[in-house]
């Protein structure tokens, strides 16, 4: 009933922490540099980043206001270009 922690077990549980603590930071790490790193967006990101319906997407695509590629039947679209609707619309808002 009366069991005592010793200086060990507090070492040992210090340690087991800052292993899960590196391992938290690093899994954090590596999903951002994913997102960052991504040339491509699929569509279900693309349509959340812009917050537009699916056929609102494809008329940009078919007006050629951004670049996509279709792999296997899904489409993929360039993330320089939703960049760069971004900043075209800040201007044209900017300027009103």
């Amino acid at each position: 009933m009366n069991e005592m922690i010793t200086k060990e077990d507090l070492r040992q549980f210090g340690l087991l922490l800052m292993n899960n603590f590196r391992e938290a930071i690093q899994d954090i790490k590596t999903v951002s540099n994913e997102t960052t790193q991504a040339e491509w967006l699929k569509s279900r990101v693309v349509r959340k980043l812009l917050d537009i319906s699916p056929a609102s997407l494809q008329n940009l695509r078919i007006t050629g206001k951004i670049r996509f590629k279709k792999v296997l039947g899904s489409y993929y679209y360039n993330k320089s270009d939703i960049e760069k609707l971004f900043n075209d619309d800040k201007g044209a808002h900017g300027n009103k």
